[in-house]
C-alpha cells in the first residue's frame, strides 16, 4: 500500500509541478508547460508482487533483479528464489511438498521469479479470495498475508501459523470510492 500511494504522491507532485509558477503576478495567466521526458531514464525498481523480491533476492543481487526484463527474470532468478524459499520455509522441507495452490517449491518459485502483476481480463480481479488466486490485486486485498500463507502456510494454510499472517488487516483509512480511490495522507 506505501508503495502505490508513494507512486500516486509522486505522479500528482510531478503534475502540480508542471503547472506551478513561481510568479507572483496574477494579472498574467501562466502557460501550461509539458513534462519533458527527454534524456535516459533506468529501471531502478520493480515491485509487481510486493515483498517478493525484498524476501528472494540476494542483497549482492537486487540491482540485476530490479532490471532485469521480467521475460528474463525465470531464468536468471528462479533458482536463487528456490534456495532461498526452502530455507525459509518449513513448508517446503521434503521434495514433493506443496502449498495451498498445488505448487511444490520449484513451481512456485518459478511463478514468482517473473515478477509480474497478472490481471484477468475477463474474471475476479484479486491477489487471493479463497478461490482466485494472482488475477490481479484490489486495493484492499491483503497481499502481504497472501504472500506469507503461500510461503509458509503449507497445502492448507495451516502449516506455521505464526509465521503466515502479518496481522494486519486493513488499511488505517478506508479507501474512497471514486478515483483516485486512495485514502488521503495524513
Amino acid at each position: 500500500m506505501k508503495s502505490i500511494y508513494k507512486i500516486f504522491s509522486i505522479a500528482v507532485f510531478a503534475l502540480a509541478a508542471v503547472s506551478c509558477s513561481n510568479d507572483d503576478d496574477f494579472n498574467q495567466i501562466p502557460t501550461q508547460q509539458e513534462p519533458d521526458f527527454s534524456g535516459t531514464y533506468a529501471q531502478n525498481d520493480q515491485m509487481g508482487r510486493p515483498a517478493v523480491n525484498t524476501v528472494f533476492v540476494s542483497s549482492s543481487s537486487k540491482d540485476m533483479f530490479n532490471t532485469t526484463i521480467p521475460t528474463d527474470q525465470n531464468a536468471a532468478f528462479q533458482s536463487m528464489f528456490e534456495t532461498n524459499l526452502t530455507g525459509l520455509s518449513p513448508a517446503y522441507a521434503n521434495p514433493g511438498d506443496q502449498n495451498a495452490l498445488g505448487q511444490d517449491a520449484t513451481a512456485f518459485t518459478s511463478l514468482l521469479a517473473t515478477d509480474v502483476l497478472n490481471v484477468s481480463l475477463d474474471g475476479t480481479t484479486t491477489f487471493y479470495d479463497g478461490t482466485n488466486v494472482l488475477t490481479g490485486r484490489a486495493l484492499a486485498d491483503d497481499v502481504i498475508t497472501v504472500e506469507l500463507l503461500l510461503i509458509f502456510g503449507g497445502e492448507d494454510f495451516s502449516e506455521n501459523p505464526s509465521l503466515s499472517d502479518d496481522h494486519v488487516d486493513a488499511n488505517d483509512k478506508p479507501f474512497l470510492t471514486s478515483f483516485p480511490y486512495l485514502a488521503s495522507p495524513w
